[in-house]
């Protein structure tokens, strides 16, 4: 399918007859291009097609405003997707990505019964213990020192000042919009939730990635990885194998019974 620029999707390789679809949001200061070797990859051995998520202000929708919240991009995804919506629907989201996915996946839920298919979050606290840190506020030095420590960015990049200049304003944005996210725990998902994480992640532990078996009814999953905030890029090949069988499993939805109160 041919997106114009002002989309918020883009599907790099196109599969004919998919048996799924997988929505990919990125990570802070993130682009859909971050998701090529995914989609290639589960195109090739799934027939699932890759749809990524492309956040105002990069890219090739460098001018697009950024003023937006995480709720208001997940709406705003969420619109665009009825026109994928006859195939089964997952959605992944790294970091940032996880809590706009999540939010997407609820909107989904309230609007294109029986929602998505089920939901992977990766390198990301539980949606209630989400950080409010001022990052956005920092300076220029101060937030590429912050950048150094998650890893993901290549040094030559953050040395590049013509670089730093068109990638920290979206970034500053992103952040801005996670600050000022604020969970409500109902609604709760009914598909199956997988977190992902990094063990020696330096922005998310594993028992905080933990709590994201509270935002849904359906089953749970936690899947542990060697490596730091970007592990899907340092063990790219196990991330793509998970996900594939992931995807491949699709298990029924058989919510959890709602506790007695």
């Amino acid at each position: 399918m041919s997106l114009p620029n002002d989309s918020w999707l883009r599907c790099f390789h196109t599969v004919p007859d998919p048996v799924a679809r997988l929505v990919c949001c990125p990570h802070a200061g993130g682009s859909a291009s971050t998701f090529f070797p995914l989609s290639r990859e589960l195109a090739d051995r799934s027939r699932v097609e890759v749809v990524a998520v492309q956040y105002p202000g990069r890219q090739d929708r460098r001018e697009a405003p950024m003023e937006l919240g995480i709720r208001a991009m997940a709406a705003r995804i969420a619109e665009e997707l009825s026109a994928w919506a006859d195939r089964p629907l997952s959605v992944f989201g790294h970091s940032m990505g996880a809590t706009v996915g999540y939010e997407l996946a609820r909107v989904l839920k309230a609007t294109a019964s029986p929602g998505p298919d089920q939901v992977i979050v990766s390198g990301q606290r539980s949606p209630e213990l989400q950080s409010s840190r001022p990052v956005a506020e920092l300076d220029d030095d101060a937030l590429v020192r912050e950048l150094a420590l998650l890893g993901g960015t290549s040094p030559e990049l953050l040395d590049d000042s013509d670089v730093l200049q068109m990638f920290l304003p979206p970034l500053r944005a992103d952040y801005a919009a996670l600050r000022a996210y604020r969970h409500r725990p109902e609604p709760r998902l009914s598909c199956p939730v997988t977190a992902l994480v990094g063990a020696s992640d330096p922005k998310v532990t594993v028992e905080e990635a933990a709590g994201w078996s509270d935002v849904t009814h359906g089953p749970f999953d936690l899947r542990i990885f060697e490596g730091g905030h970007f592990y899907l890029d340092t063990r790219r090949e196990e991330f793509t194998d998970t996900v594939t069988g992931l995807l491949a499993s699709r298990p029924l939805h058989q919510p959890k019974p709602t506790p007695a109160h």
